[in-house]
């Protein structure tokens, strides 16, 4: 008992002892106009020890691991000065800071310790030979002489600069200079160029865009060789600034898309844009309909083929997909390998997925009209059918549809999001086993069956993904129509359809073109002509050379 009384007072003096921290979070909201904002804004100095302190303090260096900063002594013609860099771990690369960069300004090589004070050199000027002398600089002499990197830039601005470092950069300060060399020299751990996984070719070319932006304008580079070729750097987000291209051919793209089209990147108000599938909610006309208004891709051949059309091509970096614009209806319906392919194959293909894209939106809305409106439209023998099917099932056929509809966009769900070994065996189980109990437990109709699996056969028919998220949602909306009103609510559907269709617009481009408006139909239409035909582009392009070929493009069958 002794024990316990004096082991309680021992713990109760404890408490007593010790102190109570109160831990609350202020909800004071910063001031919109913080001095943190202006230094942000401010000219590098000439003192070294002030740049260092401030780089210290904008960088956090003393809890930031990944943050490498180096003093040392710089040596140039016999003279010390202070100098250091600042760079961050896993962006540059070490080995050519070390040889590039440290190892010339800090080894006192034989041409560093001259006391030679000038530059001298020789021109010839009207046949007379002259003698310039240019006086020792230690900024020129830095810039010329001690940084063989082939890309150095003078940076007087504390916000430019870290904005580089950031992005892979080494900053050099040194004193008595009131500026920063800027070197690049970025080497990250990037994923190699391999081929698209959602946009498969069998005959083209087997590169797709990775996430680094320089490797994706290199692949665009390659294979569009034209000096006409611009490709344009915007930085977007004030939080997280990262780079977006621009690419566009100067003598063919229409002057006023690429202006609109700088115009929108330079004037987004926003903390981050972390992928090209934000950047497109962000700058297309209508971000509210469901239609996709412009063409994503991974295909490097298919971003190079619309340039040359005189198109606007958006590479966004850490995203493997470009953007296109302007675009049409009809763009999405098209693949890159239709080029690759005799223009008879091609145009079946084009068939094929018109008649895909009909059979995803109509066919279930489609069938609850005839079967419960108009079922004077089908043969005795297949209304027989289908009664007879339905007899045992307890649901309305409106309900049993829409519960297929909904188990089979889960079960896709399901296969997306599954890891890649199952995603086959979700699918499999989902279709058959679950298909099949569902028609022995009467719970469904085969034919209702049969139905959707069309449905969904159809829908990966069409070769945007984009487009085909529009078919989904709509088919809903088709056949909620077709129950209530049959062929009426399918024909009003359509109506409205058709209004908003016509109504938009990608970059000023109509949505329909060239059919609605009609233009230049019979040499950029839907269906593909052949390769010796194709001697215009499209006229809703605006571009600025309108003749892809002459209208005689095989001269060697014309010697005569």
């Amino acid at each position: 008992m002794k024990f316990i009384k004096k082991l309680k007072e021992f713990f109760n003096n404890l408490m007593q002892n010790q102190e109570s921290y109160d831990f609350t979070i202020s909800h004071e909201k910063p001031s919109e106009t913080q001095p943190e904002d202006l230094l942000k804004k401010q000219k590098i100095y000439p003192s070294v020890d002030v740049n260092l302190d401030y780089i210290k303090s904008r960088y956090n260096v003393l809890i930031n691991s990944d943050i490498k900063l180096r003093e040392f002594i710089l040596n140039a013609r016999g003279k010390q000065f202070k100098a250091f860099i600042i760079y961050i771990d896993g962006l540059v690369d070490t080995s050519s800071i070390n040889d590039f960069i440290l190892n010339p300004l800090m080894i006192k090589s034989y041409s560093n310790q001259s006391n030679e004070p000038q530059v001298v050199s020789e021109a010839i000027t009207n046949n007379i030979s002259v003698r310039k002398v240019k006086r020792f600089n230690i900024t020129d002499y830095i810039y010329e002489c001690l940084l063989p990197q082939n890309s150095v830039k003078k940076v007087s601005s504390f916000d430019e600069l870290v904005q580089n470092v950031n992005s892979g950069n080494c900053a050099l300060f040194v004193d008595t200079i009131n500026f920063a060399f800027d070197i690049d020299i970025k080497k990250f751990a990037q994923r190699s160029i391999s081929e698209p996984k959602n946009e498969p070719s069998v005959r083209g070319s087997q590169e797709a865009f990775v996430e680094n932006l320089r490797t994706n304008t290199s692949l665009i580079r390659k294979n569009i060789n034209n000096e006409n070729l611009i490709i344009e750097n915007i930085t977007i987000g004030k939080t997280n600034k990262n780079n977006c291209a621009v690419c566009y051919i100067k003598d063919i793209a229409n002057s006023s898309l690429v202006s609109e089209a700088k115009y929108r990147l330079n004037n987004l108000d926003v903390d981050y844009v972390l992928s090209s599938s934000e950047l497109i909610q962000l700058i297309c006309d209508d971000p509210e309909t469901t239609l996709p208004e412009i063409l994503t891709t991974e295909r490097a051949d298919k971003a190079c083929s619309s340039l040359l059309q005189g198109r606007v091509v958006i590479i966004y970096n850490g995203s493997p997909y470009a953007l296109i614009l302007p675009v049409t209806l009809f763009d999405f319906f098209t693949s890159q390998e239709d080029i690759n392919l005799n223009y008879h194959f091609s145009n079946l293909l084009k068939v094929l997925r018109a008649i895909a894209f009909f059979i995803t939106l109509l066919l279930p809305g489609l069938y609850l009209a005839i079967t419960i409106f108009h079922r004077e439209l089908l043969p005795t023998e297949l209304l027989y059918s289908i009664v007879a099917s339905r007899v045992n099932v307890p649901f309305p056929i409106v309900v049993e549809i829409l519960m297929m509809e909904l188990s089979f966009e889960l079960i896709r769900e399901a296969g997306l999001r599954v890891p890649s070994p199952l995603g086959s065996t979700v699918g499999i189980v989902g279709a058959l086993v679950l298909g099949e109990a569902a028609v022995s437990a009467n719970i469904v109709s085969p034919i209702l069956i049969i139905i959707v699996a069309i449905t969904a056969i159809s829908s990966f028919a069409i070769p945007d993904f984009s487009l085909g998220f529009h078919l989904r949602i709509s088919r809903f909306a088709y056949t909620i129509l077709g129950a209530l009103c049959g062929f009426l609510g399918i024909g009003i559907g359509i109506f409205i359809h058709l209004i908003t269709l016509c109504s938009l617009k990608s970059f000023g481009v109509p949505y329909l073109s060239p059919y609605m408006p009609k233009s230049n139909v019979r040499n950029n239409g839907y269906m593909l002509k052949p390769v010796w035909k194709r001697e215009k582009r499209s006229d809703f392009l605006n571009t600025k050379r309108t003749t892809v070929q002459d209208k005689i493009s095989m001269k060697w069958r014309n010697k005569d």
